[in-house]
């Protein structure tokens, strides 16, 4: 079976998933099997299997499986937004076609995506731009302590979304050049290595102006993936643990400055630290997230059938469609649902990196590595603050939180990802004739 027919093949448990995931909450919620889940099923089937026809006569020879797991983790997501607010699953719906489209987009205006390196600093400008736009008066909002969102009119978005491809995109297009030089040119003082100022310091520069705006616009999840992918992008060009070892470290000092002298920091790691010495206030969130998580046990307690909500009305577990998605999934799916979850992930970081592996030319291969560790550390971040591995912050669960920057961005990541997997897994032949288009 060719690689195409595969992809094809493994969007049909996908849209199954779906009907079945729409079919349970209608059982749970009125005993009746209604044959709008059969349509809904159909539906997605149907947007799936216009992408899979672009990547088909675009892409040939792209990787089979990255889809077909994006699309897992986009029922899971229509799925459980949709047992938490049936409006919010109508706007994530809507996302999901835009995040398609802009998908479609991205694959054919970026046939030969490495066209990116020659605009390397323009995209980086853009980059810190959008992420310094929600603090810029009048547009910029701020939603618990943090300055993530901007609202132009009927439009909101999160540019820190788009920010961290900009920044990966710059990175490895920079340390494509410098990378070698870097190495060779580099110095050991007291056993440690360091890399040339006039090829580290255009890097540190942009890296760092990022950093103090994460920092200005108090976004810490998108701090810790910036740096883990600068970090993993300086490991893969230079083969150097002493440079990241040297950033480990340096991220250790700026954390324990940060949660010593600045109040919104600190609050979260006091909360992280003892989420039950301030129950009924700042610690609600993460300890009714804990508890959910328990209360769901090995198997669930069933789709739908979690209470989500006090007598009242108020929220049981606060920000359910977006930061404590996981807890709601652990809880009516159980550990099981959870693993199955993360497995997904797994699975795409998986063939992420297996492309760069694949990638023939540095930047590829850089992009590639980037893109991948951008995804798996927002995983990491989200799942690991509500499971109190680290403090909790800000960020979404790809493509399976409810918010159309996160989905839009992400199927951007995904189209470069596929893009990348073409050239890199295309005969040699195919290769030479296309660059002499």
């Amino acid at each position: 079976m060719s690689a195409r027919n595969r992809e094809l093949v493994a969007l049909i448990p996908a849209s199954l998933l779906l009907t079945a995931g729409f079919a349970a909450l209608f059982i749970q919620r009125s005993d009746i099997l209604s044959n709008v889940s059969l349509t809904y099923g159909a539906i997605f089937l149907g947007l799936c299997f216009a992408g899979h026809l672009v990547i088909r006569f675009t892409l040939p020879h792209a990787d089979p499986y990255l889809f077909p797991l994006v699309a897992i983790l986009a029922c899971f997501g229509l799925v459980v937004v949709y047992r938490i607010d049936e409006n919010l699953a109508r706007d994530q719906a809507q996302w999901f076609v835009i995040g398609l489209i802009l998908f479609v987009v991205t694959i054919l205006a970026l046939r030969d995506f490495r066209v990116l390196e020659r605009y390397r600093y323009t995209i980086a400008l853009a980059g810190l731009a959008l992420l310094l736009l929600p603090r810029v008066p009048g547009i910029g909002q701020q939603v618990n302590g943090a300055y993530l969102g901007v609202k132009l009119g009927p439009i909101a978005f999160q540019p820190a979304e788009f920010g961290k491809i900009a920044i990966v995109i710059f990175l490895a297009a920079y340390l494509r050049d410098t990378r070698q030089v870097m190495v060779q040119s580099s110095r050991r003082i007291l056993g440690v290595t360091i890399p040339p100022l006039k090829h580290f310091g255009p890097l540190l520069l942009v890296w760092g102006a990022a950093m103090l705006m994460l920092v200005f616009i108090r976004d810490l999840g998108s701090s810790i993936m910036y740096f883990g992918a600068f970090l993993a992008l300086i490991y893969v060009a230079t083969n150097r643990f002493s440079f990241v070892l040297v950033g480990l470290v340096l991220f250790g000092l700026g954390a324990w400055f940060l949660a010593s002298h600045v109040p919104h920091i600190e609050d979260r790691v006091d909360i992280w630290l003892d989420p039950f010495k301030d129950y009924n206030s700042s610690g609600y969130q993460i300890a009714n997230g804990m508890f959910a998580q328990a209360d769901g046990g090995l198997f669930g307690t069933g789709l739908g059938a979690s209470v989500l909500r006090l007598p009242g009305g108020a929220p049981l577990i606060p920000a359910p469609q977006t930061d404590m998605i996981y807890a709601v999934v652990v809880n009516e799916l159980g550990l099981v649902g959870g693993v199955g979850l993360l497995a997904t992930y797994l699975m795409i970081v998986e063939r992420g990196f297996k492309t760069a592996t694949l990638a023939a030319d540095s930047f590829s291969k850089l992009l590639a590595t980037g893109l991948t560790a951008v995804l798996a550390l927002q995983v990491f971040v989200i799942v690991g603050g509500v499971t109190r591995v680290i403090p909790l912050t800000g960020v979404t669960l790809p493509f399976v939180s409810y918010g159309g920057s996160s989905i839009v961005a992400n199927f951007v990541l995904l189209a470069l990802l596929l893009l990348i997997s073409d050239r890199a897994r295309r005969p040699a032949r195919a290769v030479a004739a296309r660059g002499l288009r």
